[in-house]
């Protein structure tokens, strides 16, 4: 029940938050697709990993993220739950960054002021647990949050394969049943919540490596066999300077068969 409980509060929240919508945007690197309101993101799509589960162990291997990588118990002692969500781009945001190259105004800013929205909506849903009565602690937004060296001491989007919402692509995003185009949270508890069942075994299981997102690549960063996170990240730099404060890219993964559903 306390599951279902803070879906609809995700999606209460988004649907009365402000921070969702964009009223008038304007022209930053494309002209908008659409007149009107810019809406950032749908509702969210929840899963529930035990904060027991093996796997938390194998992402400290140095092949994996690394020893800085923290448990759910490293993060929470007590935790019994994690509880990670994809929160999905707008058909509108989508749709707008299919063009190749340049990235879309939309996406920009959905990338800056609805991340801003994000970060809101994973506080209120840390409030929420607290509220009910269990410990919760957000990682993203804890003060304990780091990255060193391109690797970070709590991946999101390796907590939501644990959870079982998506396995990986070429591009390294991760592609749930709503796609891979959004954003990963997760609040760790010390609530006991049934696990969500993992409905695959590998990796890659929902890429149907169709290599699209390889041509998408405006700087190259992936090829056959990997992505290279540097040069991405130097790409990012680039756009940044163009729009500051805002920045982003997300070719890889919008204008794929995996946009929006899996691969």
């Amino acid at each position: 029940m306390l599951l279902l409980d803070l879906q609809a509060k995700a999606g209460a929240f988004l649907e009365a938050s402000g921070g969702n919508i964009l009223e008038r945007p304007e022209a930053l690197s494309t002209e908008p697709a659409e007149a009107g309101p810019l809406r950032f993101f749908d509702p969210p799509l929840f899963a529930v990993a035990s904060a027991g589960d093996p796997l938390w162990a194998e992402l400290k291997r140095p092949e994996v993220i690394g020893p800085l990588h923290r448990s759910p118990e490293e993060w929470l002692p007590g935790a019994r739950s994690v509880i990670s969500y994809f929160l999905p781009y707008s058909q509108q945001v989508r749709r707008a960054n299919r063009v190749d190259g340049t990235t879309a105004t939309e996406w920009l800013y959905a990338r800056w002021e609805g991340e801003q929205c994000h970060v809101a909506l994973v506080r209120v849903l840390e409030a929420a647990l607290r509220a009910a009565g269990v410990r919760a602690l957000a990682p993203m937004v804890d003060p304990a949050f780091k990255v060193i060296d391109m690797r970070s001491n709590w991946s999101e989007r390796h907590a939501a394969f644990v959870a079982g919402l998506g396995t990986f692509s070429r591009s390294r995003s991760l592609i749930t049943r709503l796609g891979s185009a959004g954003r990963f949270a997760s609040v760790i508890t010390d609530a006991g919540l049934e696990p969500t069942p993992r409905p695959y075994t590998g990796l890659t299981e929902y890429c149907s490596d169709c290599g699209l997102c390889v041509d998408r690549c405006p700087c190259g960063a992936i090829d056959a066999l990997s992505k290279d996170n540097r040069v991405c990240s130097d790409y990012l730099d680039t756009t940044r300077a163009l729009y500051a404060p805002r920045y982003g890219c997300g070719k890889c993964q919008t204008g794929l068969p995996c946009e929006a559903s899996p691969g």
